[in-house]
């Protein structure tokens, strides 16, 4: 399937009172690793609406394996395993250095007209036929 991987560098402001990214800050690192892999497929956010719909995230888990801590730079890699009905994103968060695994993850999205304000149960035309041209 087609991935995106970007590397996030944990900052002071990411942290807890425990000193270790607080587990809140996650949704971020997964969104700026999903907005890579939309734009490498060609469907970002702006090209979604113009296609007439806007996707909602209506599932997302995280496997917190190992915590993240100051100045420790991660890659997030973000790879799309579904598309036809919905949009579903797994994700690997490793460190840069050793490739260890420090959690795990998915996000599922729905397609809903912006016209409309309802949900469809197919993808997109577009969507399908961009993913489709990078396979």
């Amino acid at each position: 399937m087609i991935s995106a991987t970007v590397a996030i560098q944990a900052q002071f402001y990411h942290l807890d009172p425990m000193q270790v990214v607080w587990h809140g800050n996650y949704a971020q690192f997964l969104e700026q690793a999903r907005c890579a892999l939309l734009e490498r497929i060609g469907y970002s956010y702006p090209e979604m609406a113009a296609s007439g719909y806007m996707w909602p995230i209506v599932d997302m888990r995280l496997k917190y394996v190992r915590p993240v801590r100051l100045a420790q730079t991660i890659l997030v890699e973000a790879t799309l395993v579904e598309y036809e009905n919905r949009i579903k994103v797994d994700y690997r968060i490793r460190d840069e250095k050793t490739g260890e695994l420090l959690n795990k993850a998915h996000t599922v999205q729905l397609a809903v007209s912006v016209e409309t304000g309802e949900l469809s149960f197919d993808s997109p035309a577009v969507l399908i036929e961009k993913v489709r041209a990078l396979l």
